[in-house]
């Protein structure tokens, strides 16, 4: 009988992980999981979203919710663990980048502690340029943390932040992405690290 390789992925992040504003229901992380080659692979995945929510409520929740998804570490029922990180630009209301970057960090190295792999996607751009500079700054903090810890780290927001195709997508839905838009994000994820780092 095939081996069957056993992987369970929790997905955390903002409303932008789940299908908002996507009229098929997909988002993009909907979008990246149709496009996984599933062979030799028992993929079992979990939303974790909390609306409106930065790095530093995450860091304090993510590891006790994804926990039981996560299951036993050992014995039957076993399987590889998969933590997605999707970050925003959400602290910057209320916190500097520095902070914003330590809470990051302290994520990526309690996964690791726990043998957990991990993949980031950094903050998507908005129509409004001014908060735009701001996210540009925090994109490249968040970079650096995870590039620096040997993380896969999905750049979306220089791609997308002149594109015009997400912003007429982001300007036409009330600032959340479209069928477009989720499209876009998908296509950057699939190409930037995702096959590799399942392994399929």
């Amino acid at each position: 009988m095939e081996n069957i390789r056993r992987v369970r992925l929790v997905a955390v992040g903002d409303e932008l992980i789940t299908p908002l504003g996507d009229p098929r229901a997909l988002g993009w992380f909907g979008r990246v999981l149709s496009k996984t080659p599933l062979e030799g692979l028992h993929l079992q995945s979990h939303v974790l979203a909390v609306p409106g929510e930065g790095v530093e409520a995450l860091s304090k929740r993510w590891e006790a919710e994804a926990a039981s998804r996560f299951g036993p570490v050992a014995g039957e029922g076993a399987a590889d663990r998969h933590l997605l990180v999707a970050l925003n630009g959400h602290d910057l209301h209320g916190a500097s980048s520095a902070r914003a970057r330590l809470n990051l960090a302290n994520i990526l190295d309690r996964a690791s502690q726990q043998g957990i792999s991990c993949f980031v996607l950094g903050p998507l751009p908005t129509v409004d340029d001014a908060w735009n500079r701001k996210l540009a700054e925090l994109n490249k903090a968040y970079q650096d943390v995870a590039v620096r810890r040997s993380h896969p780290y999905v750049d979306a927001f220089s791609p997308l932040v002149d594109h015009a195709q997400w912003r007429e997508d982001l300007a036409a839905n009330d600032g959340v992405p479209g069928q477009a838009g989720y499209g876009l994000i998908a296509w950057l994820v699939l190409h930037r690290g995702w096959h590799q780092w399942l392994g399929v």
